[in-house]
């Protein structure tokens, strides 16, 4: 039943547009040269746009990054309501591959579902991670709607969730519709997510805004009572809304996450005397 749920009519293969143009401010990003990596990874229904300063800024620290676009994103509503939060995972999954076969370390750093699916990589890769720097990361969600979703399949969309950010004049170049099947899907991969956060031991940073209009405290309330990291640390932003990486709090998230990488750094001399 579920399979042919997520299964689009083709009412809806119709519906989005063939081909597929990329909007500019959706591409994919590679960037840096340095022997550290870090795999940025963008929210749903987002673009790669919300994590561009934050790669920048990491780049500029002297780190490689790779700011993968998330299958069905930056195209049109109607495309992401085709793809599957396994489409979505195994483009993150690919890139960290990547980064990990031309770096020493990588490291993870997600927004809302890019949160959700750094964890997802951490809890595959184990020690292959070095660490994770999440902000607002979404796993789950106490909003009613969420449960009745199935029953909603009539619906392809409901109104968007861009741009929940307090600082005047951002625009995260998001999509104003929120496709309901790929949200569904979404809510599955949450679900695997939510089961295996036990095997999450990295180092982890999170960031999270006091007020947030998309996701609601029970996810970083999970991660908290669930990974069993010896080292984390909770951060709470008091002036920036979702999409924290554009808003007022920003600096703080950049130069946060830099810090803690460089800490996490290891050195050649680190590996000789644990290879003793």
């Amino acid at each position: 039943m579920l399979s042919r749920w997520l299964t689009p009519t083709s009412a809806e293969l119709d519906a989005a547009p063939h081909p597929a143009v990329v909007s500019p401010d959706a591409e994919a990003y590679v960037g840096g040269t340095g022997s550290v990596g870090v795999l940025l990874c963008h929210g749903f229904s987002g673009v790669t746009k919300s994590m561009m300063p934050w790669a920048r800024h990491l780049e500029s620290a002297g780190f490689r990054v790779s700011v993968p676009r998330l299958a069905g994103h930056g195209t049109s509503w109607q495309e992401l309501n085709l793809t599957t939060w396994e489409d979505w995972y195994f483009g993150v999954r690919e890139e960290f591959t990547a980064l990990a076969a031309e770096c020493d370390q990588v490291f993870l750093a997600g927004l809302s579902l890019g949160g959700a699916l750094s964890l997802r990589l951490a809890e595959e890769f184990g020690a292959g991670v070095s660490g994770l720097v999440l902000v607002n990361p979404v796993i789950n969600s106490t909003d009613p709607r969420m449960r009745i979703l199935r029953q909603l399949k009539l619906i392809p969309s409901l109104g968007g969730i861009v741009n929940d950010i307090a600082k005047p004049g951002q625009d995260e170049g998001g999509y104003d519709r929120v496709p309901l099947r790929a949200l569904y899907s979404a809510k599955i991969g949450w679900a695997a997510v939510k089961a295996d956060l036990p095997k999450v031991t990295q180092p982890m940073l999170v960031y999270r805004s006091v007020v947030d209009h998309v996701g609601d405290p029970s996810s970083v309330k999970l991660i908290r009572e669930q990974v069993r990291s010896a080292d984390q640390s909770y951060i709470e932003l008091t002036r920036s809304y979702h999409v924290a990486t554009l808003d007022y709090d920003a600096d703080e998230i950049f130069d946060g996450s830099v810090a803690f990488i460089q800490r996490l750094i290891r050195t050649k001399d680190d590996e000789h005397g644990s290879a003793q």
